[in-house]
Order: C-alpha cells, then sequence, then structure tokens
C-alpha cells in the first residue's frame, strides 16, 4: 500500500466529522462499553488520541488480542527447556525473547550460553536448519491465526528432518465466545480483528449475535476503528444487534480459503491455557498425529514442570487483557515495569496494552 492510500484512512477531517457523528448520535445513550480485541487496535487509539475524541460514556477496553502477552508460562518454560537442555537452536519472533516465564526468559538463557536466535518467518528458520544440518533447530511458533498458515506450510512441506516446532499458537473467537460466557466483564460492543479476519473470514464472529453484543469487524487505521464505534453505537440507537464489516477492502466472509485449507490439514483444535486467563476449550492449536515428527513436543519429548503463578507478584497483567483494569491501575506500571525491565508480559510486546500506554503516555479513559 502507498503512502497515498493509507492517508484517506489517516484523514483528520474525515476522523473529525465521524467522532462527531458518534458524539450526536451517543449523547443520549447510557454508558457504552466497547471491546477491541486485538494491540494493534490499541495502538491506533492510543497512538492517535482517539479516545479523545469520542463522548466519554463510550469507554473502550483493550482485549487479549497479543499472542505474546497470553502465551502460557509453560510454553515458554518448554522454549528455555530445550535450549539449555538439548542443544538445539531455538528460533522465535522478537517479542517472545523477553517475556519472563517461571524463572527466567529465552533472552537470560541466551545470556547463560543457550542458543536462541530471533527470525521474522518460520521460512528463517528453515534456512538456519538448511545451512546447519548437523543441528537441531526448533522454531517457537507463537501468534493467531495470521501466523498459523506460514507455519503450517513449512510443516505440510517438512523439508528438513533437523526442525521442528513448539507450537503456542492461539485462535481468537473462542477466546471472545469465551469472555462473553463468562459474565466477568460487561461488554456492549465488539471491535474484531481485521487481519486475523482476513484468513478466517468474518462469518467466525456472528456468534456474539446469539449474546445480544453488537460486533464489527474492522481495519487499524483511525477511519477504520472510528466507524467501527459508529457503527456499533448506530445498532444500539436502533435496537439492532448484528454482525457488520467495516474492513471491506481486505475482509470476506469465507476468508483465506487455501490458508485455511492448510491449516485444516496440519493442525487440530485442542484447549489451550490462555496466560492469566485460563484453559479455554478448542481455544488452540496442536500438530496432528501425521506430522508428530516435527513436533518438538514429541520429538524431543520435553519434561518441565511449571509451577508458578502465571503472572509475578503484583501484576495485573491479567486484569488488563480481560479488560478489568488499566495499566496505569497496576502498581509496578512505570515504576518497576517498564519496557528496558518488563515484569509482566503486556509491558514486553509493541502489541502489549501496557506496552502501548508507555509509550504514548497517560490515557483518557
Amino acid at each position: 500500500m502507498t503512502n497515498s492510500y493509507l492517508s484517506r484512512y489517516r484523514d483528520k477531517e474525515l476522523s473529525l466529522a465521524i467522532a462527531k457523528q458518534i458524539s450526536d448520535k451517543a449523547s443520549d445513550l447510557r454508558k457504552i462499553k466497547i471491546m477491541h480485541f486485538c494491540g494493534t487496535h490499541e495502538y491506533t487509539v492510543s497512538y492517535y488520541g482517539l479516545r479523545s475524541l469520542i463522548p466519554r460514556n463510550i469507554e473502550l477496553i483493550p482485549g487479549p488480542g497479543c499472542p505474546v502477552c497470553v502465551a502460557a508460562v509453560r510454553d515458554i518454560d518448554e522454549a528455555i527447556w530445550l535450549a539449555e537442555n538439548k542443544n538445539v537452536t531455538l528460533t522465535t519472533f522478537g517479542d517472545m525473547v523477553r517475556v519472563p516465564a517461571s524463572n527466567k526468559s529465552l533472552w537470560e538463557a541466551k545470556s547463560w550460553g543457550a542458543d536462541v536466535r530471533v527470525v521474522y518467518s518460520p521460512y528463517d528458520a528453515v534456512k538456519i536448519a538448511e545451512d546447519s544440518p548437523e543441528k537441531q533447530v526448533v522454531f517457537f511458533a507463537v501468534g493467531f491465526e495470521t501466523t498459523a498458515p506460514a507455519v503450517a506450510y513449512e510443516i505440510l512441506k517438512g523439508r528438513r528432518r533437523n526442525l521442528s516446532f513448539l507450537t503456542s499458537l492461539r485462535l481468537t473467537p473462542p477466546i471472545m465466545k469465551h469472555l462473553l460466557e463468562s459474565g466477568d466483564i460487561e461488554i456492549n460492543g465488539i471491535i474484531a480483528p481485521g487481519h486475523v479476519s482476513t484468513v478466517i473470514g468474518y462469518e467466525p464472529w456472528k456468534f456474539a449475535v446469539n449474546y445480544n453484543v453488537p460486533i464489527v469487524v474492522a481495519g487499524f487505521e483511525p477511519v477504520d476503528v472510528l466507524m467501527a464505534i459508529l457503527m456499533i453505537v448506530n445498532q444500539i440507537r436502533r435496537g439492532e444487534v448484528k454482525l457488520e464489516n467495516e474492513y471491506k477492502r481486505s475482509v470476506t466472509e469465507k476468508g483465506n480459503i487455501k490458508a485455511k485449507e492448510i491449516m485444516g490439514k496440519v493442525f487440530e483444535e485442542t484447549e489451550t491455557t490462555w496466560r492469566g486467563i485460563g484453559k479455554v476449550p478448542f481455544s488452540g492449536y496442536k500438530i496432528r498425529e501425521e506430522y508428530s515428527y516435527l513436533d518438538s513436543r514429541r520429538k524431543h519429548e520435553i519434561k518441565v514442570e511449571t509451577m508458578v503463578e502465571e503472572m509475578p507478584r503484583g501484576c495485573i497483567c491479567d486484569k488488563v487483557v480481560l479488560g478489568k483494569a488499566y495499566p496505569t491501575q497496576c502498581p509496578l506500571f512505570n515504576r518497576k515495569c517498564t519496557p528496558k525491565r518488563p515484569i509482566g508480559p503486556c509491558m514486553v510486546s509493541i502489541e502489549g496494552t501496557c506496552h502501548i500506554w508507555y509509550r504514548f503516555g497517560k490515557q483518557l479513559v
């Protein structure tokens, strides 16, 4: 995309006009809590100051849409165990190496001599395995449905027997459904992630209607987010509850059929632990039996016993990812916990709410 193409979705006057419509139509409505799932949505909201443009009776709540933030402690412990005990080259994405686990991070393991390398895609791990045939290489795959197709593709090809995959892949609609069913937090509207929906389509989000919650799939520019808020407000005003697609330029009903086909061949859905949330049925992917020789957990017989709490003492990341608290309510935020020295996982990733709020200052909530 060119800057000129994106400029229409970042247009100041258009954004202000949409914000004015939101204010006019929401002025006589009750308190509205809208959860946006994705960390990229929170980045847009914070970077462009969108909370300052909408009325006070609309509250934007960050959700659990940061894969690094919700990766289970055990998954990271397994990656560290492999790097330290199996003499493997452990590859993963940049944010993951600094996430605290039971007693250390992958970065700290690297400082003690473990071979931990940052890569930008599964293919980078494949190349490392090709260049070092005498070495066992593990790709620690962390992400949502946007990451899963590339991982599935490399597993399906199975090009290198000295490469295996430690998966920590999570599915977004099941966790959103779990939050609605829990009843722990009031949600009056949902902004669903656009990039995930380019893969899975918008159809899987229809379940929200059954919980009487309007839902809009949206892109990640200021105009996208403001339009999604306006669409939710319009539904509430009209007494409607439905699924709408704001991100029509990228998202279709069925999504990327080929990508879903590849994922279906390689993965099966399984119960998965979300850090700060707990075990959620059918909310993650595990590698199917026919590809078990590429599954690091089976290939290397990982032996890890994770006994620690999901969050470090004093950290409230569990409440932040559930929309129950804001980063500024955490006693560690911007004191002991900073991006340079993160204590909680929400401060590590650029998609983490704490990291975003630290970067862009005090938020209007």
